[in-house]
């Protein structure tokens, strides 16, 4: 087995909640009284572009609820989606205590647009654990397609054999692994850490 040198991390649901999923657009359409079919609808329809950075914010928001008069402000309905972002207290201090060590590359690689993962970028420090950013809204490629896997591989100048993608969900690790990336399933960061130490990867 080669030595690991490299770690990609998922966000939501690994190290911050997720930013924008189902419970969060559910959330938002009881609080702001939405139709969730219709606003689920024009959300699907929305999602690629927004999430690649070919939509900002305000347009998604434009097509998906503000194409109509409600009786709220974009400035309320963006400070509740952005509210959707907290930490994972644990695995943050994990994350802080492997890049303090140094003995990986840890970098990013999700499926975010620009401003929630700029936000979450900022809020969360996350500069501080992260020499790179893969994010689909930078990268104009969403995971699971295997483009987004082989553009990071590219740019690190890494061999698949030598990294490890760290998911909460099976499809984005199945796609890396047919690549031949590592992979490991997050559920826990006693799982985690268990799971990296069986790689040769040990710190948290």
């Amino acid at each position: 087995m080669a030595e690991i040198s490299t770690l990609f991390w998922d966000n939501g649901g690994v190290i911050l909640t997720n930013g924008w999923d189902r419970d969060s657009r559910r959330k938002a359409v009881e609080t702001f009284h939405l139709d969730w079919d219709d606003f689920e609808d024009r959300h699907e329809l929305m999602l690629d572009a927004f999430e690649k950075g070919q939509v900002t914010l305000d347009e998604y928001l434009h097509r998906t609820v503000f194409y109509r008069k409600v009786p709220f402000t974009i400035e309320e309905f963006k400070h509740f989606l952005f509210h959707q972002s907290q930490p994972m207290p644990e695995s943050l201090d994990f994350l802080s205590n492997l890049a303090q060590k140094k003995k990986c590359q840890l970098a990013a690689l999700n499926n975010e647009s620009t401003e929630i993962n700029e936000y979450r970028i900022q809020k969360f420090h996350l500069r501080e654990y992260f020499s790179a950013f893969f994010s689909s809204c930078y990268l104009g490629l969403r995971k699971p397609g295997a483009e987004i896997y082989i553009k990071a591989l590219k740019i690190t100048q890494r061999d698949p054999s030598e990294t490890i993608l760290i998911d909460d969900r099976g499809l984005n690790l199945e796609c890396a692994r047919e690549l031949g990336m590592n992979t490991i399933l997050f559920r826990n960061v006693a799982q985690l850490r268990d799971d990296l130490n069986r790689f040769g990867v040990t710190g948290g």
